[in-house]
């Protein structure tokens, strides 16, 4: 029944969502897109639910890599466009992922899709983690939503993403696959739209 309630939450969020904020959507992509000289999504393959990959399309916040040379982590910098810290700040970069959400790839809550090779990762009980549906929000990015500052203040944002924030993200999706439930999920959605 909790599946169905946390299913049954996603659709009608994600209807609301779509048609309240299509406009803004529309708008981002179209600042994306002129600052770019490109496309204004951004898209990537990411892992989701049973380790299927999925293509993600965000709205474009960064200059494209033209020469393959980006780390596989964002610190942020001058590679962001000039709308671009403003559209992650107030997370407007995340909102085409409301048609993912529908669409039954996503959840409003859940752990953060990764990019093929961190899934990879997850062994024994930590690859229950996989059941679950990715999501837009969750506890690991409630908790890390400083991720690129903290990431950009170390030496080597690197090896700091995958020894001290990548398990610690592991370890509160897993606490998540046990915990959650729809008054949890609830509570998720309300400290990501008011910034607690």
């Amino acid at each position: 029944m909790n599946s169905f309630l946390k299913r049954a939450l996603d659709i009608v969020c994600s209807i609301s969502g779509l048609l309240l904020l299509s406009w803004v959507i529309a708008l981002a992509w179209s600042v994306s897109a002129w600052q770019s000289g490109g496309n204004g999504f951004f898209i990537q393959k990411r892992v989701g639910r049973h380790g299927r990959q999925f293509s993600l399309f965000k709205i474009k916040t960064m200059y494209d890599d033209r020469h393959g040379t980006r780390s596989p982590v964002t610190t942020g910098g001058m590679e962001l466009l000039p709308a671009g810290a403003w559209m992650r700040r107030h997370r407007i970069d995340e909102l085409p992922q409301l048609l993912h959400v529908l669409l039954g790839q996503m959840s409003l809550v859940g752990p953060r899709p990764d990019v093929p090779g961190y899934a990879d990762r997850l062994h024994g009980e930590e690859r229950l983690i996989l059941r679950l549906r990715p999501g837009i929000t969750g506890p690991a990015t409630l908790k890390f939503r400083d991720e690129e500052q903290l990431l950009a203040m170390s030496g080597d944002p690197v090896r700091y993403n995958d020894e001290v924030i990548w398990p610690e993200k592991v370890r509160l999706n897993l606490a998540y696959y046990y915990a959650n439930n729809l008054l949890t999920d609830i509570g998720y959605v309300l400290r990501t739209l008011t910034g607690t």
